[in-house]
């Protein structure tokens, strides 16, 4: 069965209230939440759907398809913030929501659509969320994967699983890549983008400068992606790199997705930008270590899934500090491996787009 009708049978065209999404805000499982938003819309076709979002991920929606507007609204993380989430919940009263799906099994992520009135309220039982959610769903440990946990609050209470998902979306279009990279003063040449950065030590795979040092003299222009705190490893790799190596570091997560539009390929760890790629169509390298490919890698799948040919006994760990034998599940993955693997699927990309 074609995953883009999978969901026909489930369909309700008469009804047209619309729909809040309040994701995972971190930058990867926001991207995975696109998901969540294809099932509902071949769903309930007739029925607007909104997602919640930080100012951070914000500039994802506008690449969104499916999607009718994002309400931006930061909570943060640390407390309860009575008075912002009694603000959030004006605002998502105006809106008339019919129905929100809560991803997160948090007790906060259930308060400002409940103190809304909204009178669906679909998430899983977890911390105990009586009175907040009133559309309970049970069973999400027997889930496999992260996806698996979101998306199925997308389907009726008790619906299987499908045989595959629908995969996340991000499209921008073709003249604001050109205006970007003409405002970046970016060259036309074929560039790879490198996303050294990630949520914690043990993901982050130490040889990108190397790595960029031979792209290089490949011949290949070479773009460092992330956000402030890849400063430092950014400077590194200008350094081995040279020239040709482009600062691209910075505060708006936009310029990372319009980094990731335009390049040829992508190498990242296990990051969010490494999802926004794969999400973009951009083929896309990612390296895994201390983490599985199985439960994290993007749906879209990747050009190159690249691992140390060694498996070592404590992978996966799931840490983002390395405990046990000294980081060697990044370490053993050469420059010179990832760089014949990016030459690699540089030619798949030219040959597919030649035909």
């Amino acid at each position: 069965m074609n995953q883009d009708s999978q969901f026909i049978g489930m369909q309700d065209g008469d009804d047209s209230r619309p729909i809040l999404i309040v994701p995972y805000m971190w930058i990867g499982d926001f991207v995975r939440g696109h998901t969540v938003v294809r099932v509902l819309r071949e769903r309930w076709p007739n029925r607007p759907v909104d997602l919640l979002t930080t100012s951070l991920c914000a500039p994802l929606v506008d690449y969104m398809p499916g999607v009718r507007r994002g309400i931006v609204w930061d909570l943060p993380r640390s407390r309860l913030a009575v008075a912002r989430q009694i603000g959030l919940a004006g605002l998502l009263r105006e809106r008339n929501y019919g129905t929100a799906l809560v991803l997160p099994r948090t007790w906060k992520a259930a308060i400002a659509p409940t103190l809304a009135g909204i009178p669906e309220r679909v998430g899983f039982v977890g911390e105990l969320r009586f009175g907040l959610i009133n559309q309970w769903r049970w069973g999400e440990r027997k889930l496999p994967r992260f996806i698996d946990k979101n998306a199925v609050l997308a389907l009726p209470d008790g619906a299987p699983l499908p045989p595959e998902w629908p995969v996340p979306q991000l499209r921008v279009p073709p003249e604001e890549i050109a205006r970007w990279r003409q405002a970046q003063g970016l060259s036309l040449g074929t560039a790879v983008a490198l996303a050294p950065g990630s949520m914690g030590a043990s993901k982050r795979w130490p040889y990108y400068p190397e790595a960029a040092r031979r792209l290089i003299e490949q011949g290949l222009d070479v773009w460092v992606v992330g956000g402030p705190a890849e400063k430092a490893l950014a400077a590194a790799i200008v350094a081995a790199g040279g020239p040709r190596v482009r600062d691209l570091t910075g505060t708006d997560l936009r310029n990372g997705v319009l980094a990731m539009a335009a390049a040829s390929v992508a190498i990242s760890n296990d990051s969010g930008l490494m999802h926004i790629a794969a999400a973009l169509g951009t083929p896309t390298m990612g390296i895994f270590g201390p983490t599985s490919p199985y439960l994290w890698a993007p749906l879209n799948g990747l050009a190159a899934t690249v691992q140390s040919a060694t498996r070592l006994s404590c992978q996966p760990c799931q840490r983002t500090v390395c405990r046990m034998n000294d980081h060697r599940c990044m370490r053993d993955i050469s420059a010179a491996e990832v760089v014949k693997i990016a030459q690699r699927v540089l030619r798949e990309a030219v040959s597919r787009a030649s035909t």
